[in-house]
């Protein structure tokens, strides 16, 4: 059987990969992409899940990637408003940080330089006045408070890659690509091996596109046989959650004499996210976990603002990651860039482009960089098809058609149509599914309809179409990438999901 031809072949499946195979195929161009894991499972779904600016980039006058980071906040929003929504931001001004006037100048800026539309400015907060002291060192008097907005990063990872595939990309997920080899007549031979079964796949693609994030170094020496001019400065960022630290929904910001800056959000309704460490990790990415110093460090920043200390003991969940950053040579893994670099090799009649860097923020505006760069290669009119460019910020994500604003609206929809569900069960489905909820819901009547209940509000019925939509394969891809209900259920509860995923459980109505 002749190999299939693809205008693209995309090694890697985070945001990046994801997001340039959804541009790529609603322009008209053919795409395969593969995955050696889940979708989203290494880097893409260690962040700390914000769609922001990024406050402190001005201060290393980055002010085009905080622009267009800016911009971009509201555009997702847009796109995906039943995983994106506004977050407010509390920064506490502390003697012997940053002086007022320039966190003044600086949070002016923010406000001005993105063309903000929807996000309320900045305000003064007087903690002694208002409920957001809550908890606070009493000595901590004045804070500013501005605006950003919070993602649920695998889903939007998850929802790039539906998109991409209902428009016609080929997704391979658990495969790994064992081979690129530059043809003589032009273009590529890619081979991969779905790491479950062992069977090889040979497809051909006029222009291989690496985003591997942490492995792009690798993919570019040892796979394609093309070793990059840039470089990945790994940097690991550790996250940790505990038990809710205070009643509001407002995230905190808060300066560190080392010059970082580290975050308490809400999350989960019963817990608060901290994060993150920022380091650099030379070992293996797959490796990568919260190191004790790490847990200890968040605990210690938290604890210097707060009047009861948050301890180690306290930690209930982390998470860690990889930061495949583009290595510039800052003598600080803080101070590396956080903007993109695309390197193309278009040596021979084999291009390659290469990923570097970037953030969950600009994914969208670095996969039409991408576009732009393919042009060249193969041909502007190619690139003009099907939805034309731009297209991304104006079409909504699977489950993404209504209103910024109109969250609660799909949640009371949904009651209305399924009775059975209290208020938090509405808007965890429109949360995870938006206007999709209802296929995931089906013709239940009541939760009984759902079929096995495994804790949590999960049943048999969700897992079944996560498996079925969403590329699942493990608990873990269910319980702590798609979603965090992997927080709320026991040992015996997450043994039986595995259990089921085996084939050794049934499906029986609860």
């Amino acid at each position: 059987m002749a190999e299939r031809i693809f205008d693209l072949a995309i090694i890697g499946g985070g945001i990046n990969g994801c997001g340039i195979a959804r541009d790529a195929v609603g322009r008209g161009l053919s795409v395969f992409l593969c995955e050696q894991g889940d979708l989203g499972g290494a880097t893409s779904s260690a962040s700390t899940k914000l769609l922001h600016g990024g406050l402190r980039y001005l201060e290393h006058y980055e002010f085009r990637l905080v622009r267009e980071a800016l911009i971009e906040r509201e555009v997702l929003w847009g796109i995906a408003p039943q995983i994106v929504r506004p977050l407010r931001f509390v920064l506490p001004h502390s003697k012997g940080m940053r002086p007022a006037w320039l966190l003044r100048l600086g949070l002016f800026i923010y406000d001005h330089l993105g063309g903000r539309k929807l996000l309320p400015g900045t305000s003064r907060v007087a903690f002694h006045k208002s409920p957001l002291g809550e908890g606070l060192r009493r000595d901590l008097t004045l804070g500013f408070e501005y605006s950003d907005c919070w993602v649920e990063d695998n889903r939007l990872v998850i929802l790039n890659a539906q998109d991409a595939q209902e428009r016609g990309a080929v997704i391979r997920v658990g495969t790994k690509c064992t081979a690129a080899t530059a043809l003589p007549g032009g273009g590529w031979r890619v081979v991969t091996r779905d790491l479950a079964t062992g069977v090889e796949e040979g497809i051909q693609a006029k222009v291989l596109i690496n985003a591997a994030g942490p492995w792009a170094n690798a993919v570019a020496r040892d796979i394609a046989r093309r070793p990059p001019k840039g470089k990945v400065r790994q940097v690991q960022g550790s996250h940790i959650v505990v038990p809710r630290l205070y009643a509001h929904d407002r995230c905190f910001i808060f300066q560190n004499k080392d010059g970082r800056i580290v975050f308490t959000i809400p999350y989960e309704d019963r817990f608060t996210l901290i994060g993150t460490t920022d380091r650099d990790y030379p070992g293996d990415p797959r490796a990568v976990r919260a190191s004790d110093e790490e847990i200890a460090y968040l605990c210690k920043l938290t604890s210097d603002y707060f009047q009861k200390p948050v301890t180690p003991a306290d930690v209930v969940w982390t998470y860690s990651g990889v930061r495949p950053l583009y290595d510039d040579g800052s003598d600080k893994a803080q101070k590396a860039t956080r903007d993109y670099v695309l390197e193309l090799d278009d040596s021979g009649s084999a291009p390659m482009i290469s990923v570097f860097g970037g953030k969950i923020t600009t994914y969208r505006r670095l996969a039409e960089a991408v576009m732009d760069k393919l042009a060249p290669l193969l041909g502007a009119q190619a690139l003009r098809g099907g939805e034309g460019p731009g297209w991304t910020g104006r079409r909504p994500l699977p489950g993404g058609d209504f209103a910024p604003g109109g969250f609660m609206g799909e949640v009371n929809r949904l009651r209305e149509q399924y009775r059975f569900l209290a208020e938090d069960e509405a808007r965890r489905f429109v949360r995870h599914y938006g206007s999709r909820a209802g296929r995931v819901l089906g013709s239940a009547r009541s939760w009984a309809d759902m079929g096995i209940d495994f804790g949590a509000g999960l049943t048999s019925a969700e897992v079944d179409y996560m498996r079925g939509t969403e590329w699942v394969r493990t608990a873990e891809d269910i319980l702590f990438r798609r979603s965090k209900l992997g927080l709320r259920m026991t040992a015996a509860q997450i043994a039986a999901l595995e259990a089921y995923l085996d084939g050794g459980l049934q499906r029986q109505s609860a």
